[in-house]
């Protein structure tokens, strides 16, 4: 068993791939076969499993929940009662209430058993950078 927190500097709203790092550590820890666990510590950030070869993707993604989930200026969102740190706070905790904040990927012949179109995503609802933290635990 082995763990790691890796931390995630994001620019602000939108996908951060994570893929190669967490690949990279993978493989050094050795195991054959094993489960690897993701878990975000951050309550308006996500993770996600996403294709990685259009970036097309993901900016229809991040326009979607934009859309989704507007910033608390947008009269839409007025019945919000959590605006004190930030338009765009409240609406980040619904973004990441509404996508994963934690991953499970089985490890088979010492890799990630991804699909080839598929990333590892720090989904990002803030709209400043942040260095966002996450767990990584290879049983």
């Amino acid at each position: 068993m082995a763990h790691r927190i890796f931390t995630v500097t994001t620019r602000g709203p939108g996908l951060t791939e994570m893929t190669r790092d967490v690949s990279r550590w993978v493989a050094e820890q050795g195991p054959d076969e094993a489960l690897l666990t993701l878990q975000i510590q951050h309550t308006s950030a996500s993770l996600l499993i996403q294709e990685n070869a259009d970036p097309e993707v993901q900016t229809d993604l991040q326009a979607f929940f934009h859309r989704l989930v507007p910033p608390t200026t947008d009269p839409t969102m007025a019945y919000l009662t959590h605006t004190y740190e930030g338009p765009d706070d409240m609406p980040g905790h619904i973004k990441a209430a509404l996508l994963p904040t934690s991953l499970q990927i089985p490890v088979m012949a010492g890799r990630m058993a991804l699909g080839t179109w598929q990333g590892i995503y720090l989904v990002e609802h803030r709209d400043r950078p942040h260095d966002r933290r996450v767990v990584a635990l290879l049983r």
